[in-house]
């Protein structure tokens, strides 16, 4: 697995649109956001600019880093015949499909990092009165987005289709995962529904790690929903998951 992820991270590395989307988008969408969080009653919800930045940054990173990248590396490797030779060796395919997910995941890592450390020197969010469930929240969300990625990629006809079928879940996960508006200001109903979005339980998380406000119940609850995704991903990629090109 090991020099499986070497060799995928060369490969990500010629890639240069991959490669931007992964590393850029995730950084220079905190700065759209931060005008629109200025047109927001925050106060009223007891939220803050930076309690809502910092989680929906690290969101944007397992969106674009993880999955959108994760979709089209499945894809191509599919497409080019990598994965069918790949299962001719010793790995198993759950190695196969996580040691192609490692250099995306380290890479999310490592900006989520990155972005926290950001968002706690410029918009003075300080210290998290529940960091372990923000930690938590960060590795559901690690977990869950490359099986999520590979049941996308499955249903892909092509690399360029792969683009195409991302933008379902990436728009509603952007829309409706408290990314750009916190669930906190929606009607009660429309926020119910959205709780159940596979993005949403990680933002939930997180935020609830930096506001200290989150019961244990809707912490719970959160787990509940994202450990659900994760198994029903997991599920669908040995069940669907397709390891030759589709004609």
């Amino acid at each position: 697995m090991a020099a499986l992820a070497r060799a995928e991270l060369t490969l990500l590395g010629r890639t240069k649109a991959t490669l931007f989307a992964a590393l850029f988008v995730p950084i220079v969408m905190p700065f759209s956001l931060s005008s629109t969080t200025d047109q927001m009653d925050l106060e009223s919800a007891g939220l803050s600019t930076g309690s809502v930045i910092l989680p929906s940054s690290i969101g944007f990173s397992l969106l674009f880093a993880v999955y959108s990248s994760l979709v089209t590396v499945y894809a191509a490797r599919r497409e080019e015949l990598v994965l069918k030779r790949l299962r001719t060796g010793e790995l198993r395919d759950t190695e196969i499909l996580a040691g192609a997910a490692l250099p995306s995941v380290a890479i999310a890592l490592v900006q989520c990092v990155a972005l926290t450390a950001a968002c706690v020197a410029l918009l003075d969010v300080g210290a998290p009165p529940a960091p372990h469930l923000a930690v938590l929240g960060l590795l559901l969300g690690l977990v869950m987005w490359p099986p999520l990625a590979a049941v996308t990629a499955g249903f892909s006809r092509s690399v360029e289709g792969a683009q195409v079928a991302t933008m379902p879940l990436l728009m509603v996960s952007l829309l409706a995962s408290g990314t750009f508006f916190p669930l906190e200001l929606m009607p009660d109903g429309l926020a119910r529904v959205c709780e159940l979005l596979p993005l949403t339980p990680v933002i939930t998380l997180i935020r609830g790690g930096w506001t200290g406000d989150l019961s244990a119940a809707d912490a719970a609850g959160a787990i509940a929903v994202a450990v659900a995704w994760t198994v029903l991903a997991v599920f669908a990629v040995r069940r669907w998951f397709r390891w030759e090109p589709r004609r």
